[in-house]
């Protein structure tokens, strides 16, 4: 009996897993990969460090329009699942703050390195340069057309060709089209982990200053999510580990046509009435000493002339003896809450992950199989699931890979 043949259309992080559960399940398997070598968009994982997975794994940290739907890939192929895999590839795997999981080398470039030699001990076959311009289906199962190579014929196929997220990486939404020939609907998508842009007239004076405080999003006078951190001003928003969190459910509400802001407090774990009386002991030290002044020491310098301006106070060089109570605690509530229009995220080349991509109503979320044409799988960033930042997308890759690797090889060849 001939090996039941796989081909996985796109070789990143869930493709490369895919291939290696279904090759070690018995499967012949090749990787149609577009670019010249498999795996460069995981080389820029966790900033060249591979945020391999995360120990506090949640659903909450999983969007998507039916995001339950990650509940099976996941319990398949947890996070101590993928820790044990990479463990037996070789990857030593530490954990850091928040659950973070990095290989112990620091090098993203150490993982991709053991999973090419396991696909290469598991006889898969890399198919570089080879992009899938169409898939077709007939009696004698798939066929697949590759721009300037010979066609390929498969009895399943995994179609892991990713999402729209930074294009240079191999992520151009080129796999859309092809789920659209087997009648697969794709749930808009948009640029997610990516930095904001506001709308406001001092960003240029404060680009590059740092503030460590809190980050809100709010929409329609609600308060969609909070994150702590450092934030850092650019010449068109704001970038940072909290705006990125932030960004998904700002692009959502912005997809929609909902106006949304950024709420930043500075003193997050200040109290309101605590800080204006703060204010008010540091303006009665030295009455002479001018207003602007008097926060040197407390906030960064870069941020007092634009934050006393929008909190209303005209004269900012005004002996602090001449302050009234009203300009302090007005002063003092900017700080809790300075208030930026969102005017939008900043474009796919920029963006870590797409949010959006082919409605997985149509899929079984247990074998990741297609419900709309047998022996078509799924897996990754291609499917409408997305995760936090931390390590939660390369799990959805982890997990989604293994289950369209093992369910597509699990059953025999058929015979023609």
């Amino acid at each position: 009996m001939n090996k039941l043949r796989i081909v996985v259309v796109g070789g990143g992080a869930s493709g490369m897993l895919a291939a290696i559960v279904a090759a070690r399940n018995g499967a012949h398997v090749s990787v149609a990969e577009q670019l010249p070598r498999v795996g460069k968009k995981l080389l820029a994982t966790g900033n060249g460090r591979c945020n391999l997975t995360n120990t506090y794994m949640d659903i909450e940290s999983f969007h998507g329009s039916k995001r339950a739907f990650a509940h099976a890939a996941l319990a398949q192929f947890d996070q101590r699942a993928a820790m044990n895999f990479f463990e037996d590839l070789g990857i030593h795997c530490v954990e850091e703050d928040g659950g973070k999981v990095f290989p112990a080398s620091g090098q993203a470039s150490s993982v991709l390195d053991v999973l090419r030699y396991e696909m290469e001990s598991l006889g898969v076959q890399e198919i570089c340069d080879a992009r899938a311009e169409a898939i077709s289906h007939g009696k004698k199962g798939f066929n697949l057309k590759l721009k300037d190579k010979d066609a390929i014929r498969a009895d399943k196929v995994i179609l892991a060709a990713g999402g729209k997220a930074n294009p240079g990486l191999g992520s151009n939404g080129s796999g859309y089209a092809l789920a659209k020939t087997f009648g697969h609907r794709i749930v808009e998508p948009f640029p997610a982990l990516v930095k904001l842009k506001l709308e406001a007239p001092y960003l240029k004076a404060l680009s590059g200053a740092k503030i460590t405080g809190e980050a809100a999003v709010e929409s329609e006078g609600r308060i969609l999510r909070r994150e702590r951190g450092e934030i850092l001003f650019t010449d068109y928003g704001v970038s940072g580990p909290p705006v990125i969190q932030l960004s998904r459910c700002t692009g959502e509400q912005l997809r929609n046509g909902k106006k949304v802001n950024i709420i930043l407090d500075l003193f997050p774990h200040m109290a309101l009435d605590a800080l204006e009386s703060l204010l008010e002991r540091r303006t009665s030290l030295r009455q002479a000493k001018p207003f602007d002044f008097s926060f040197i020491g407390l906030i960064n310098k870069r941020f007092i002339n634009v934050l006393l301006k929008e909190a209303g106070v005209a004269a900012l060089s005004m002996p602090c003896g001449d302050i009234s109570r009203e300009q302090v605690k007005a002063a003092a509530h900017k700080l809790k809450r300075w208030v930026i229009p969102i005017s939008g995220t900043q474009s796919w080349s920029e963006a870590q992950v797409t949010a959006g991509g082919i409605d997985v109503s149509d899929i079984d979320p247990k074998t990741m199989e297609s419900r709309l044409q047998p022996g078509l799988y799924f897996s990754g960033e291609i499917m409408d699931i997305d995760g936090d930042c931390g390590g939660f997308n390369l799990q959805w890759a982890w997990s989604s890979g293994y289950a369209a690797g093992y369910n597509a090889s699990k059953d025999t060849v058929l015979q023609y």
